[in-house]
């Protein structure tokens, strides 16, 4: 039986039924969502136990936005700044633009992407990730690229937003090919990776020719002008830390402080001269994400090469040798892992506590406060690494509690993934885009509306089915379980074909009328896609 009859018993055994049906067994996670809503809660104690879950659901959502800015991207950011080999100017600005389809879209995309390698890690929740992706691809391109038009009428760049479209339309219909077959084969999972790879050199090959017809005294036309702005148009950027934990008010001559005041200012998630000056709402939410901070800034360390001392903090850095190991291998696997017992006799997460503790010791003995050491830079692999685990450790629970809810209310996972999956990985990205257009770079804003959603929908569901794979099995099946598979997907395959044909119809001038169009598309949208998961519109039997 499929776990999502449970309703359909009496409320007295509902209990016994989940736990004896294997379909109800939630993979990985560290809370059983379903035995906790069904056993531990009465049935007239549902609405509180749902409640709850939906609040949970929103903290899962700031923790992954917390964990992937703050601490992800800027880690991302130093270990492709010590990647770079060359100082030569134009060999610089091409390395530049690659980490910034590389390493800045992984850490972008990072939530989409861990949420859908979760999963696809189990058949029963494949159609959360096909939602999510297709979900978030439909929003994105009409939601946001509508508000940005709305916002701040501008002209596209031709060239990136042509090649962009028709990179993400050829990915659309890889993935639509492959739900019509109903599996995804190992040479198809690697062609969704080879095709990111093809994108990532299309787009550096275009920024240098581009660049070479500039020196050349043969400037392309404005509206062919790359998305990458100058720096002089380049928006100021807040560091890692600096805005929320008292940067700007560092103080002119430098000062010796001792080891227990810069670990106490370095774990304090709140900067009070900025919390004063900031509104009631942005108080409230941070105090919703100061324990967040708070748990990340002890087990994650960040370095910034843009500080002068790399925001090297000698005793939280020692502390991070012992706490960010220790993270990893209790979050690896929900912590079986780091459970596990050597010889049945001595843990896992005992010898990590132990070889951590040895190794900060030394680095405290052997380092000073006021300068990093040469290998600080080790620090940001092992943040990189830190801030994954607490990503993919978000994203298991979160599939967990998407999948309980879609059990209680009797959802498809689709529909799930293509409403509060998709819209909590997209919101964030929502809000930096139209601020981006606000602040006056809506060629920026716009770009980013379709850059980044291939990264999302070629290595989500590319790297999300390859981990699947094994020598036994090199074949992940992805059947889809409804009409409404097919209405996401067609539905985003024509959003695009209407952006395609109309922005170059317009001269690539986008004003309020091409972003009232988008939205109102994806409102039409949303309503057909209820209807179909409400069987009000569904296929009649042949």
């Amino acid at each position: 039986l499929q776990c999502r009859e449970v309703r359909k018993h009496n409320s007295s055994e509902w209990c016994r039924f989940i736990r004896s049906n294997p379909d109800c067994r939630l993979e990985g996670g560290f809370l059983d969502y379903l035995d906790g809503v069904f056993c531990v809660f009465s049935p007239r104690l549902l609405p509180l136990a749902v409640t709850l879950y939906a609040l949970w659901l929103l903290y899962l959502f700031i923790i992954l936005g917390v964990t992937a800015e703050k601490f992800f991207c800027p880690n991302l950011s130093a270990i492709s700044t010590n990647l770079k080999l060359s100082h030569n100017v134009a060999v610089f600005s091409l390395t530049s633009l690659l980490h910034g389809v590389t390493f800045l879209a992984f850490g972008n995309g990072a939530p989409d992407v861990f949420s859908a390698v979760v999963a696809f890690s189990d058949p029963r929740t494949a159609g959360l990730a096909i939602g999510a992706v297709f979900g978030a691809g439909v929003f994105v391109t009409t939601v946001v690229a509508g508000g940005i038009a709305l916002v701040k009428p501008f002209t596209a760049a031709s060239r990136p937003f042509l090649r962009d479209v028709i990179f993400y339309m050829v990915a659309v219909f890889l993935t639509f090919m492959v739900l019509y077959f109903g599996k995804i084969t190992l040479g198809e999972a690697l062609g969704y990776l080879g095709l990111y790879v093809f994108y990532v050199f299309t787009v550096v090959l275009c920024t240098w020719i581009h660049r070479r017809q500039q020196r050349e005294g043969l400037p392309p036309s404005a509206p062919w002008e790359p998305e990458m702005p100058t720096d002089a148009e380049e928006p100021e950027s807040s560091g890692t830390n600096s805005g929320d934990y008292g940067e700007e008010y560092r103080p002119l001559l430098p000062s010796r402080e001792t080891s227990l005041r810069i670990l106490t200012t370095a774990l304090s998630p709140l900067d009070y001269r900025k919390w004063r000056r900031k509104p009631w709402y942005w108080r409230l939410f941070k105090v919703f994400k100061m324990p967040v901070e708070l748990v990340l800034l002890l087990t994650v360390p960040v370095v910034d090469p843009d500080k002068d001392d790399l925001n090297w903090k000698r005793p939280l850095n020692c502390l991070h040798i012992l706490t960010s190991p220790l993270l990893c291998v209790l979050t690896l696997k929900s912590g079986t892992y780091g459970l596990y017992q050597i010889q049945g006799v001595f843990p896992v997460w005992g010898l990590v506590t132990l070889v951590g503790s040895v190794l900060a010791i030394i680095t405290f003995i052997i380092t000073s406060n006021e300068e990093p050491p040469k290998y600080h830079c080790v620090f940001a692999f092992l943040g990189f690494l830190a801030s994954a685990m607490w990503i993919n450790a978000a994203a298991t629970e979160l599939v967990n509690i998407l999948r309980t809810l879609g059990i209680i209310f009797q959802l498809s996972n689709t529909v799930l993934g293509l409403t509060l999956l998709a819209w909590g990985n997209s919101i964030g990205d929502t809000f930096s885009d139209l601020t981006m257009a606000r602040q006056g770079y809506p060629r920026m804003a716009f770009s980013a509306c379709f850059g980044g959603i291939i990264f999302n929908i070629l290595v989500g569901v590319g790297l999300g089915c390859l981990l699947q794979m094994s020598s036994s099995q090199p074949v992940v099946k992805l059947e889809p379980d409804s009409l409404l598979v097919w209405i996401l997907a067609g539905a985003l395959g024509l959003s695009l074909v209407f952006s395609f044909v109309s922005v170059p119809a317009q001269c690539f001038q986008l004003g309020k009328v091409y972003g009232i169009c988008l939205i109102l598309y994806y409102l039409a949208f949303l309503c057909v896609a209820l209807l179909t998961e409400f069987r009000v519109i569904r296929l009649s039997a042949i």
